[in-house]
């Protein structure tokens, strides 16, 4: 199980800060030459189509850079560091060509908002993400991932032939909360600078994610059941009889499955929640599926006396 560096997650939140305060300062310097409310929203010709007022404005783009910069401090690894500084390099330009593009306009109708702007954005994120790449080098490298079982072999619990038992336990994920929440916030953010549809996308996908971060996993006589503990569905069951053993141990969740989610590897599949403790149950065939769980250790000695309880009828 991997532990980010504490100097990891600084220069994943440092450029939204600096982007955030350059936001900040350009508010200061330039407020009494913008319009209120800006132009905030331009057609394919670039001519402004949506408003925002100035007050409304400074408050959302301070909140998409905070969103953005939490998202990525959580989530960052040292691989991906860059991406956090092509993030808030191409975000930052665009809301600084923004706040450019209606200076000194004595009517934010008449505000243009050129094409060019997403290319010059593009660039300087590019530019930031080779200095977020130099960054990452200063960062140690991350061990390398070794699962460890948690039991030295297949564990079983001592099950009578018409002894009944079960087993349900909650499991969620942090990262694919943080997520959601930031997708959540940065929506009804949205809902004040861009057309509505935008903003409804981001926010429904926010509260699926979340939606999606708890899970409820069970074992029983009908094998391992896996559902959203928000939602009704989907649900996923592998029934007993395509059960071969269970064990517990340790998965990393990116340096095993790459990301949290339902995730799909050569030869392995699984629910992964969170690194750290997880069932795998080894089906027919050979392929192993993994939920990450707590108390993964109960769950296997259970589903390993359930199936040979079955193959001894």
């Amino acid at each position: 199980m991997h532990r980010v560096p504490p100097r990891l997650r600084l220069f994943a939140a440092l450029p939204f800060l600096l982007a955030l305060a350059l936001h900040l300062t350009l508010f200061g310097l330039w407020g009494d030459r913008l319009p209120d409310p800006l132009a905030t929203h331009f057609s394919t010709d670039g001519r402004a189509d949506g408003w925002t007022g100035l007050a409304a404005f400074a408050v959302v783009g301070s909140g998409l850079l905070l969103g953005l910069g939490t998202g990525w401090t959580l989530l960052v690894r040292r691989g991906a560091l860059w991406g956090a500084w092509l993030t808030a390099g191409a975000t930052g330009t665009l809301l600084i060509l923004l706040v450019r593009d209606n200076l000194d306009a004595s009517d934010a109708a008449r505000v243009v908002s050129p094409l060019t702007n997403l290319a010059v954005a593009a660039g300087a994120g590019g530019a930031l993400a080779l200095a977020g790449w130099a960054l990452a080098r200063l960062v140690p490298q991350d061990a390398p991932a070794v699962p460890g079982v948690l039991e030295p072999s297949s564990p079983m619990l001592p099950l009578g032939p018409g002894e009944a038992a079960g087993w349900s336990r909650g499991t969620g994920s942090r990262p694919m909360t943080a997520m959601g929440a930031v997708l959540v916030v940065a929506g009804l953010l949205l809902l004040l600078a861009a057309p509505w549809p935008v903003a409804l996308v981001l926010g429904a996908s926010g509260l699926l994610v979340l939606g999606l971060a708890q899970a409820r996993v069970t074992v029983d006589r009908r094998g391992l059941t896996l559902r959203p503990a928000l939602l009704p569905r989907p649900r996923m069951r592998i029934p007993l009889d395509r059960v071969e053993s269970a064990s517990a141990r340790e998965i990393d969740a990116l340096g095993e499955f790459g990301g949290w989610g339902y995730r799909v590897r050569a030869h392995r599949s699984g629910l992964v929640l969170r690194s750290g403790e997880a069932l795998v149950v080894r089906r027919e065939g050979g392929r192993e599926f993994a939920v990450s769980v707590p108390d993964a250790g109960t769950a296997a000695a259970l589903l390993n006396a359930l199936v040979a309880r079955r193959e001894s009828v």
